[in-house]
């Protein structure tokens, strides 16, 4: 049976009318294109909006709420400059959109459906990015920005999964298409609201945002009967219990969890502390002109939709051999080689002898291309893990709570930022290369007895 405990035969226009696949992800994947374009749209403007804008005399006394919010903030962390200040806050948004994601799965499986969840979430994150344009609504623009992402993320990923039998192998691949849409829209937005915002005006690329957010309503709404039908409309409400064998998995995923924790402290760098490297240290002349800063964020997604195809045809070519690696092993090979990608930073700044010479561009494109190989072998294997192995009753909860990883991740990663102030720029981002290092030597430790318990 699928997630949804509902026939595939029920489900309107699941023919094989995608790639291969339902119809229904079709909708789903450009849904989520979109969310992503509003999202890092709005993500790849906000630290140099904050460091370079907001958090200064003269605009910082508009925000409403803000004195309040910052003495909150400092009572947690500690005092903070401005451009620490900015970091953590970035953090405390970005994780804050993957920790709801699990109330709002729980709302989406046992009261008000997931399509309802996913339309209410995505009219919410339109508006907190229109009324961003306003300093004064910075602090309920986040809000807004927060709770909607947290009704929209698990209930589509979970709708994802619905679409397959839960032994079908095209649900990988299904995954893997819906996170190359998730990096389209994440290549595409950088280009276009961050160059508006950068170069001709911050509130320019969040209204930006904002109208790409209202396309993916559009798209989801017009969609709808390609969905699979919601739990709560055919249960009308009745709860399963977990089994001992259901708690013995989600043991075993709380275990991944806390090793793709790691996983995402260092990948949140990238739209976090990264940009200031950026800004502080590299040469971002090509061909006589200057790279803006955002632009960085669309070559990282560049990389991955460059390298997705070709991970799948090998990952392909290998199930044909019976030697493409499990998901446990991936997992091991996508955290070794962003762990490569962080020593990739700290080894330019060595040769560049930590002075004031500026750094090549051509190190900082490389770093994004080494990421994104690592990336394929995390993002999409474990959200497709997680998917596949949940209990069915709790299962877009699930998917909810795998989101835990990168709100920790979020959390670690603005809160490590105050450090890039303190440690030569070498010595932190070897501390990264650390850290994410250390999450493919747990795995591999207990790979054996995790592998047990989810393949049974």
């Amino acid at each position: 049976m699928t997630d949804s405990a509902v026939s595939l035969a029920n489900i309107p226009g699941q023919g094989r009318a995608f790639f291969g696949h339902p119809k229904g992800l079709a909708y789903i994947v450009f849904t989520e294109a979109w969310e992503r374009f509003s999202f890092y749209g709005m993500q790849a403007l906000l630290v140099l909006y904050m460091a370079g804008y907001l958090l200064h005399p003269g605009a910082v006394e508009q925000v409403a709420g803000f004195p309040a919010f910052r003495a909150l903030v400092e009572g947690i962390f500690g005092p903070l400059s401005t451009q620490a200040l900015a970091t953590q806050i970035f953090g405390l948004y970005g994780g804050l959109t993957y920790l709801t994601p699990i109330f709002g799965g729980l709302l989406g499986d046992r009261y008000i459906g997931r399509r309802r969840a996913v339309m209410l979430g995505a009219v919410m994150m339109a508006f907190g990015h229109f009324i961003m344009a306003f300093e004064a609504a910075f602090l309920l623009a986040l809000l807004c920005l927060v709770l909607g992402c947290g009704l929209l993320k698990g209930n589509l990923a979970a709708q994802v999964g619905a679409l397959y039998d839960r032994e079908d192998r095209r649900r990988d691949a299904a995954f893997s298409l819906y996170y190359m849409a998730i990096n389209l829209g994440a290549f595409i937005a950088p280009l276009i609201c961050g160059t508006l915002g950068e170069l001709y005006g911050w509130h320019y690329g969040f209204g930006a945002a904002g109208i790409g957010m209202l396309i993916g309503l559009g798209i989801y709404w017009h969609g709808q009967r390609h969905m699979p039908v919601d739990v709560v409309a055919i249960r009308g409400g009745e709860r399963t219990p977990l089994t001992r064998r259901d708690s013995q998995v989600v043991a075993a995923l709380l275990l991944i969890l806390l090793t793709a924790t790691l996983f995402w402290t260092v990948q949140t760098q990238v739209w976090t502390t990264y940009v200031l490297w950026i800004r502080d240290r590299v040469d971002r002349s090509l061909f006589g002109f200057d790279l803006p800063i955002t632009w960085f964020q669309s070559v990282d997604t560049l990389a991955v939709l460059a390298l997705a195809p070709v991970s799948l045809v090998i990952w392909r070519r290998l199930a044909k051999r019976q030697a493409e690696p499990g998901d446990l092993g991936k997992l091991i090979i996508g955290y070794g080689l962003f762990g490569a990608a962080a020593l990739w930073l700290a080894l330019a700044e060595t040769l560049a002898g930590g002075g004031d010479g500026r750094i090549s561009v051509v190190w900082p494109i490389l770093f994004h291309f080494i990421c994104a190989s690592g990336y394929l072998h995390v993002a999409p294997i474990a959200l497709a893990l997680f998917t596949r192995s949940g209990p069915p009753s709790i299962n877009a909860m699930m998917v909810g709570v795998y989101y835990l990883s990168i709100f920790a991740g979020s959390i670690a990663s603005g809160w490590l930022g105050r450090f890039y102030e303190a440690m030569s720029p070498a010595a932190f981002w070897a501390l990264h290369a650390a850290i994410v290092g250390a999450g493919s030597l747990i795995i591999l430790l207990l790979k054996r007895p995790l592998g047990r318990v989810l393949t049974r």
